[in-house]
């Protein structure tokens, strides 16, 4: 379930960020704290 969630949210955010909108309302920090999210996960695997 929130494997669910996170994919639904990170794929918003990178929507979100090739549209433009996050950068018209300096939101880019949100791609920074999904990447860091993903981050453990890559080590653990």
């Amino acid at each position: 379930m929130w494997f669910i969630l996170y994919y639904v949210v990170a794929i918003t955010v990178l929507i979100l960020h090739f549209t433009g909108f996050l950068a018209r309302n300096n939101l880019e920090w949100l791609v920074f704290v999904l990447a860091v999210t993903v981050f453990p996960a890559v080590l653990y695997l």
